[in-house]
């Protein structure tokens, strides 16, 4: 008798063979023929190349009889009337609890050093359906960052999707890796989309380690590989942390980047025809992102909770650009870093008043959010009257309020300063934040 994951692979192979051919290559998109009344959008097939290799692609467009493909690797060697295969409409991969430490690619495939990876009875699909939003369960449980400046000024929630907004080279790995370390989520799911190829060991065995890849599985598609391949492991991601959800599980699913999805989505656009929309983003990006987005969040009445956290590049700060604005709008919250703050050396460079939690009125306690008001408060009084400050225009005893704000921001700066290797709790940030406001 089979067992379960040997007959999920019997099931798996398909009853007959359905050959095309190559029609022509143009850049990234592949015509095929012979194909469009078997294939769907998203159908796997296998493509011959020269000298008896082939190369995966994807359907991504049927029009006019003809399937348009993209690959998961080089065109080069490929030519008019290649011969084509469909594989599989099911593009699924079979996670188990054994991949927990593991380093996967797009494909669920092992990357690292480890033994062999096993598989699991399930099949989850790669772009699956978010949970239906009338049996999604409510976010009310806070989550602890182990970051001081986000468990007070911007709490995290069970289920809560928050943006880390921020411009390359402010710290934003650090801050990733750090979340990873401190969390007291049970699993930690961590998606590197569009990563330079020497920062992917930098940030395995520097920032992350040894104990926070114990409890994590990290997806890697680095820059240099095709644009379908970088959003595929974004979804392999998310179909990673949703096989973990179902367990059970309180699961950190980390994306670094977003633009780097909508990147790749914008590229595998514009090679099937997509009209060009702001700043060449195709219609499909804005159509995918949310798709991506709704599949974290609060599972089912039995199931864990994927609380998302996904970092977005921001061009020179600009919030507006079209994948920030979009982004914000579908998240529960976000989280700016800003070049000057990391300019004069505090990290992680989280800008406070310009950051926002949704759920800050459920995490906290009413005692607990008059603090943090407080707090703000006194932050943005000094960011008003910084200037003057710093040109001596500004006389001590002109305003209470002003004065204070002077007295209490170095304290603050040094409380929002954390060493990387440094793990706050939620409790000791409130209370240390209440002993800088009571003077203690």
């Amino acid at each position: 008798m089979l067992d379960g994951a040997l007959l999920s692979l019997v099931e798996r192979i398909p009853p007959i063979r359905i050959y095309g051919r190559v029609r022509s290559v143009v850049g990234l998109r592949i015509e095929a023929e012979g194909l469009s009344s078997y294939v769907r959008i998203g159908t796997i097939c296998k493509i011959a190349k020269d000298q008896g290799k082939f190369i995966r692609a994807e359907v991504s467009a049927i029009k006019d009889h003809i399937a348009i493909l993209i690959p998961f690797g080089s065109v080069e060697g490929i030519a008019a009337g290649s011969s084509i295969e469909m594989l599989s409409s099911d593009n699924s991969i079979y996670p188990c609890d054994k991949w927990l430490g593991r380093v996967l690619n797009a494909f669920g495939e092992p990357v690292d050093s480890g033994v062999t990876l096993q598989h699991g009875p399930d099949p989850y699909q790669i772009n699956s359906m978010p949970p239906n939003a009338h049996q999604r369960g409510r976010v009310h449980q806070k989550l602890d960052l182990g970051i001081r400046s986000l468990n007070t000024f911007t709490p995290c929630c069970d289920g809560q999707r928050m943006g880390i907004f921020a411009g390359s080279g402010v710290g934003k790995s650090v801050l990733i890796s750090m979340m990873a370390k401190f969390t007291s989520a049970d699993v930690i799911v961590i998606g590197l989309i569009g990563e330079r190829g020497r920062e992917v060991q930098e940030f395995l065995q520097e920032y992350l380690g040894e104990d926070g890849l114990r409890r994590s599985v990290v997806i890697v598609a680095t820059s240099d590989e095709p644009a379908l391949v970088r959003r595929q492991g974004a979804f392999t991601t998310m179909a990673v942390a949703e096989y973990f959800r179902d367990q059970g599980k309180h699961v950190l699913c980390l994306i670094d980047s977003l633009t780097r999805f909508a990147l790749a989505q914008r590229e595998i656009g514009l090679s099937i025809g997509e009209p060009p929309t702001t700043r060449g983003y195709t219609p499909s990006v804005f159509a995918e992102l949310p798709k991506l987005l709704e599949r974290a969040g609060p599972g089912i009445e039995g199931q864990g909770n994927i609380t998302g956290l996904f970092s977005v590049l921001v061009e020179g700060s600009d919030m507006d650009e079209p994948i920030a604005d979009a982004v914000r709008g579908i998240l529960d919250g976000h989280i700016v870093l800003e070049r000057k703050i990391a300019e004069r050396g505090r990290f992680p460079a989280v800008n406070i008043l310009k950051s926002v939690s949704r759920t800050v009125m459920i995490c906290n306690s009413e005692s607990e959010n008059d603090l943090i008001r407080k707090a703000r408060k006194y932050m943005a009084l000094y960011e008003d009257m910084e200037e003057l400050i710093r040109i001596g225009a500004y006389r001590k005893g002109s305003d209470p309020n002003t004065d204070k704000a002077i007295e209490l921001n170095d304290h603050f700066e040094a409380f929002l300063h954390q060493k990387p290797d440094e793990h706050s709790s939620i409790l000791d940030g409130m209370q240390h934040l209440s002993r800088i406001l009571n003077g203690a």
